[in-house]
């Protein structure tokens, strides 16, 4: 049987001129002829290593240790660049570049040499654009993830990214001064990695290991620990390995490796983000996924995994106790065991073995940490396209609640009157912004939880009722209704509401309604007027004229669905 021809030879097995062009400059790093004659499969290495993404600022040194595993295993490693999205450092949100970034990764994918390639990410919104992006091509590919960074310690207590929550209700109340915020600040961000807690970032981590698109221990792996290293360079072997066997992201990517990565998404209490983020994917690579699917198959799962913002401990407690595949073990009688991951097993074979090495960590199905987990989508004449909140993150008492609509036209009018003595707002109020949605922001930003007024928090008021078109950090906490449906910018329901209006929010029964007439609601639909969005030229304008709604994933119309990787001609 004769050996299938590589993808890059279509460039670097070309003769007369057009040989010459593609593998001459090529030559002038010291390749040697050999490696371009279609015996080692070229494997790309997709980097989002920047500075100004600190969480992925370690992987230059981690992608040496993925080239040796490709070295090793009869490759030849390229590595490139792509557009690198920080989630502490980017203005207005990093979540308005995450389809830009997809671009970059599926173009540069497409138009270049490669056979394989391996998907290196970490930082929130580096995982998701880099699988998008490589699902619209559609080559072997496999995903390397950072991994978290060890938990902090700040005055004998372990912290992390969740308790930034926390220090800044300490501070407003004059709990704590600047000095100590820094001390924190040092104290919380110890080593390299990104987010301590089950944030986005590790989020993405068990999305990719849930739905087979990494090695097992993907997800937990501290970015410190030698073993990630280890990680890297087995990570290398295998994607060689899956060229020569053709495993591409479609063969792995099917409709029940979604409803696994959901599953398994509730038994972390994972980041509400999860769900535009494998809604993107989902309609990338062609599978049918929507809100409903969310909440039936998370409604199945109890939390298994005690990690904040959910639980008590970290993610790098849960490696210890086990990882990621001891998670899944618990809940082995829900998910498909036969789907295929990139290590060409099944995924049920991944965790066979998977043993609990702390129950204090993981919790077993029949005693969970939690009874309620993942997500609860919400449906009702404020969100008729859904909402999503994260019962295991929220107050229980709160879950059925009516109250006083407390409204902030926007996160500028917010910040204004948070704290202002004549806001007139109590602990039964909920409170609304309005226009942070995908266009009103515009990019959807984190600040779905807003922080409470400080004349409550002096009361010892912990949790209210807060509802928006925005989105949560994966590391927030509270009884938070995110992603409202369509978003008020463009004249969804949450723009018609009023200070006073009652509001009735009830999470068993996933309603979420505002309490006027219809003929009132009619009224105020006919006085909307769509907000004013000053952006002309560049970027942000196509963002704001092909985005879709939270519910749809916030990807780009024309972005759905696949190119493949074929490209007809040449350079020259």
């Amino acid at each position: 049987m004769s050996k299938k021809k590589l993808r890059s030879q279509d460039w670097y097995g070309r003769t007369g001129k057009d040989g010459i062009i593609y593998r001459s400059w090529m030559k002038n790093q010291g390749f040697p002829h050999h490696l371009f004659e279609g015996d080692k499969p070229v494997i790309g290495i997709c980097n989002t290593w920047s500075e100004l993404t600190p969480c992925n600022a370690h992987f230059r040194d981690l992608a040496e240790a993925l080239k040796r595993g490709i070295w090793e295993a009869g490759g030849f490693p390229l590595e490139f660049p792509v557009m690198s999205l920080g989630e502490c450092s980017i203005k207005p949100t990093a979540m308005l570049f995450r389809n830009l970034a997809s671009m970059d990764v599926e173009e540069s994918i497409r138009a270049n040499p490669m056979d394989g390639v391996v998907l290196m990410c970490g930082c929130d919104k580096t995982t998701p654009s880099l699988v998008m992006g490589a699902a619209s091509v559609d080559i072997p590919s496999i995903v390397l993830s950072g991994g978290p960074m060890l938990v902090g310690r700040y005055k004998g207590k372990k912290i992390g990214t969740s308790d930034i929550w926390r220090f800044a209700e300490e501070f407003k109340l004059g709990n704590m001064t600047q000095d100590d915020m820094i001390e924190a600040e040092a104290s919380m961000s110890r080593s390299v990695g990104h987010c301590a807690p089950m944030g986005t970032a590790s989020t993405m981590a068990a999305m990719v290991e849930s739905l087979g698109l990494s090695l097992p221990d993907n997800a937990t792996i501290p970015a410190a620990d030698s073993r990630r290293k280890v990680l890297a360079h087995m990570t290398g072997m295998r994607i060689v390995e899956m060229v020569n066997e053709d495993l591409k992201m479609s063969k792995i990517l099917t409709r029940k490796a979604f409803e696994n990565s959901i599953m398994v998404n509730a038994a972390l209490g994972g980041s509400t983000n999860f769900i535009l983020h494998l809604t993107a994917i989902a309609k990338r690579i062609g599978v049918d996924v929507d809100l409903t699917d969310f909440d039936k198959f998370s409604s199945m799962i109890p939390l298994i995994a005690n990690v904040q913002p959910s639980g008590e401990h970290w993610v790098e407690d849960l490696f210890y106790a086990g990882g990621l595949p001891a998670v899944m073990k618990e809940i082995e009688k829900h998910l498909h065991l036969g789907e295929i991951t990139a290590n060409g097993k099944p995924i049920g074979e991944n965790f066979s073995k998977a043993q609990c090495y702390d129950r204090n960590l993981i919790g077993t199905f029949d005693k969970p940490i939690k009874p309620d987990s993942g997500i609860a989508v919400l449906k009702g004449n404020l969100c008729p396209n859904g909402a999503v909140i994260k019962p295991s993150a929220a107050t229980p008492s709160l879950l059925t609640h009516t109250g006083r609509a407390v409204v902030f036209e926007d996160i500028d009018d917010y910040k204004a009157r948070i704290d202002t003595a004549e806001l007139d707002i109590d602990e039964t109020c909920v409170m609304v912004m309005k226009n942070v949605g995908p266009k009103g922001y515009p990019g959807m930003p984190e600040v779905g939880n807003m922080g409470l007024p400080q004349k409550l928090l002096a009361k010892g008021i912990k949790d209210m009722v807060r509802i928006s078109d925005g989105r949560m950090s994966g590391t927030g906490y509270g009884t938070v209704v995110l992603h409202v449906s369509p978003e008020s910018a463009i004249g969804g329901p949450l723009a018609y509401v009023q200070n006073g209006d009652m509001i009735e929010l009830n999470v068993p029964e996933r309603t979420l309604n505002l309490m006027i007439s219809e003929e009132e609601f009619e009224k105020r639909r006919a006085l909307f007027k769509p907000l004013n969005l000053p952006y002309e030229r560049g970027y942000v304008n196509l963002f704001l004229d092909k985005v879709n709604q939270a519910h749809e994933g916030v990807d780009f119309d024309f972005l759905q669905g696949s190119s493949g990787s074929e490209v007809k001609r040449d350079s020259h």
